[in-house]
C-alpha cells in the first residue's frame, strides 16, 4: 500500500536498508552517518513496544540542521494495525529537523508530528499543523523496538 503513496521520482529505484537499530545499534549519530553519503529520499519505519508500525517519508536525508528543511513530498504514515497517510497541508513548512539530541518531522504550536530521541529509544507523536495528523501511535509517548531507514 505504501509504495503507491511514494513520489514519482522513487519509481523504479530499489529500496536499500541504510540503517536499522537491530543491525547498527541505537544511535542517532550512527543514523546520521549512514545517511550522510546519500541525497536520496528516506523512508523511516518505526515499530513500537505495542507492535504498531508507523513512520515518515522524508524528501531529504536526516541530518543535523539549525532550521527545518525538506519539501511537501514529506509525509507521515501509519502502517499497522491501521493504514493511513498524512500529507502536507500547506499550513507551514516544518518538514524535517535534526540535531544531536533528537529529530522531528512536522510541527506547529510546540507539537511535532513525530519526534525521536538521540538513543532512538523514546518517541512522541502529536497532531501537528504540517500534516493535520492524528497521533501515529496508540499513546502520545512510545518506546521504539526497531527503527529502520530505507533509501532509494
Amino acid at each position: 500500500k505504501l509504495s503507491k503513496e511514494l513520489p514519482p521520482r522513487t519509481i523504479g529505484h530499489s529500496w536499500t536498508l541504510a540503517y536499522s537499530t537491530s543491525r547498527h545499534g541505537a544511535s542517532l549519530k550512527t543514523l546520521y552517518r549512514k545517511l550522510s553519503a546519500s541525497d536520496s529520499p528516506v523512508l523511516i519505519v518505526i515499530k513500537d513496544a505495542l507492535d504498531e508500525i508507523f513512520g515518515a517519508f522524508l524528501s531529504h536525508p536526516l541530518r543535523p540542521s539549525e532550521t527545518f528543511y525538506g519539501t511537501g513530498e514529506t509525509f507521515l504514515f501509519m502502517l499497522h494495525p491501521r493504514y493511513k497517510c498524512f500529507r502536507w497541508t500547506g499550513e507551514n513548512s516544518f518538514f524535517i529537523k535534526g540535531d544531536l539530541d533528537s529529530f522531528a518531522i512536522g510541527g506547529g504550536s510546540g507539537h511535532f508530528g513525530l519526534w525521536v530521541d538521540e538513543n532512538l529509544y523514546l518517541g512522541r507523536s502529536s497532531p501537528c499543523f504540517t500534516f493535520n495528523n492524528c497521533c501515529l501511535s496508540e499513546t502520545d509517548d512510545f518506546r521504539i523496538m526497531d527503527l529502520e531507514a530505507w533509501t532509494f
